[in-house]
């Protein structure tokens, strides 16, 4: 087993935390030590708590859900909350991501970065974790784009032009609206539509 040791500096003088391999994560869901209701996604590492889903985000992750699986059709899969491998040390669960259609729907393998057209985090209590941490994770995957719904102020934020650890390009989508995804031909989506 790999494990990396990494040096934290704290009040009390340095501490080190243990990160884990995504095959570590993987073995940890295994063997039990997670609830199968816990909340978790491993970045760079870490194992992370997310938010709980109340009904507003739930909502609106059913509607994307409900529009893009019909505007899409075969043209790729719907995956919903389901975890997606960025490198060997970070495996997210975005809330929905759009992956390159494949007939097994990766039951060999969770999708990798290269399999993923379009990640999408609806975000009412964790619009920071989502900007400040997982999507400088994504534009490192290279994934080509991101989409953040900002609940707060009813709009939606697509990221496109990874390069390193950033998009080149962010739009603000507001209600009255609309916005294109990049890499799925005809598939547009009202703002209006997302929050209802």
């Amino acid at each position: 087993m790999v494990v990396q040791i990494a040096q934290k500096q704290t009040a009390r003088g340095p501490t080190a935390r243990k990160q884990f391999t995504v095959a570590e994560y993987a073995r940890m869901h295994e063997v039990g030590i997670f609830a199968e209701d816990e909340r978790l996604e491993l970045l760079d590492g870490e194992v992370c708590e997310m938010s709980p889903v109340g009904s507003i985000h739930a909502a609106i992750v059913n509607r994307l859900t409900v529009f893009l699986s019909r505007s899409i059709g075969d043209s790729a899969i719907v995956s919903v909350q389901n975890p997606i491998r960025l490198d060997n040390w970070s495996e997210p669960q975005p809330d929905i991501a759009l992956l390159t259609y494949r007939d097994d729907f990766y039951a060999h393998a969770l999708p990798g970065a290269d399999d993923v057209l379009l990640v999408i985090e609806v975000s009412d209590t964790s619009l920071a974790y989502d900007r400040d941490e997982k999507l400088p994770r994504y534009a490192a995957a290279g994934i080509p784009e991101v989409w953040i719904v900002d609940v707060a102020h009813d709009r939606v934020e697509q990221y496109t032009q990874p390069r390193g650890n950033n998009y080149r390009m962010k739009l603000l989508v507001e209600r009255g609206e609309s916005v294109v995804v990049q890499h799925v031909a005809g598939v547009q989506i009202e703002v209006e539509q997302v929050f209802g």
